[in-house]
């Protein structure tokens, strides 16, 4: 009898604890009743259910997942063949929905999943071009992506959080085109700054040039100025001294017409010995 009532409290605390279960707060949970879903929005916490095999439960992961597989094959496009490197970020949202998809089978739901976003990259790679696709609209791909994906996604109960592009490897001759037309726009652009450096070189030039005509024409204006100014003040003197004494001027212009005449000792003058030319030489030697 004390055997039997040991089973007894056994089996009881058996029952009792069959009957409960704890929801973690990263998980979801679905209580199913003889085969049927009967709940599935408990919060994290614990819970009652019947034993088993009336009630079980179901649990599955509440936290962002990633799906990352081998990289995929797009045209663009200019029906360019590109290979994709991508993740997708993604998590259950309704689990009797994704239940209902899925069997719960994680598997299952990431297949489908990449046959969804491979389809919309397809979609999105067509309407763009290689440097589109690489540079200018990758975010706002992504973006459209991710909605387009989401409203497919949503009867299975679940969420794209986000989509990334990881590597986009481009085939050889696409990659050379790429490169001539990067090395002819690098050219372009040098050659603009060298016509825009010659340019403001022959400006420049064209400045300084003027700047040293003027300063040129000014410095022989100036120059001419003062010899005229020389000239005229040489003449004053000139007539005055010949005004007071006409001898003492026609003196010195002889000896300055004398410096001129001889000044080349290899100067040979023929020239009468009554020329006027040497009248003061006469005089000198009359009066010795």
């Amino acid at each position: 009898m004390k055997n039997f009532s040991i089973v007894l409290i056994a089996m009881a605390l058996l029952v009792g604890l069959s009957s409960l279960f704890i929801v973690d707060e990263r998980q979801l949970a679905i209580k199913f009743q003889l085969g049927e879903i009967v709940e599935s929005n408990y919060e994290p916490g614990l819970h009652v259910k019947a034993p088993w095999p009336i009630n079980n439960v179901r649990k599955f992961d509440k936290r962002i997942l990633t799906l990352d597989t081998r990289p995929e094959r797009f045209l663009t496009g200019e029906k360019k063949n590109v290979s994709v490197d991508f993740f997708v970020k993604w998590r259950i949202k309704q689990p009797a929905k994704y239940y209902t998809s899925f069997m719960g089978d994680e598997r299952q739901a990431g297949l489908r999943l990449l046959q969804i976003v491979n389809n919309g990259l397809q979609l999105e790679f067509d309407k763009r071009t290689i440097k589109q696709v690489v540079a200018d609209d990758r975010s706002v791909m992504m973006t459209d992506l991710t909605t387009k994906a989401n409203n497919e996604v949503e009867p299975f109960g679940i969420e794209i959080v986000d989509v990334r592009i990881k590597q986009i490897e481009l085939p050889d001759e696409v990659l050379n085109s790429v490169y001539q037309r990067m090395r002819a726009e690098r050219e372009r652009i040098a050659k603009e700054h060298r016509a825009q450096g010659q340019q403001a070189a022959k400006g420049i030039q064209a400045v300084a040039d003027r700047e040293r005509t003027v300063l040129l024409a000014e410095a022989r204006r100036d120059a001419e100025i003062s010899r005229g100014e020389g000239d005229a003040l040489a003449t004053e003197i000139y007539a005055n001294a010949y005004g007071e004494n006409q001898e003492f001027y026609a003196f010195y212009r002889s000896m300055t017409a004398y410096r001129a005449a001889l000044a080349n000792p290899s100067d040979v003058l023929v020239l009468e010995p009554n020329s006027e030319f040497f009248r003061y030489f006469s005089d000198y030697s009359a009066s010795d």
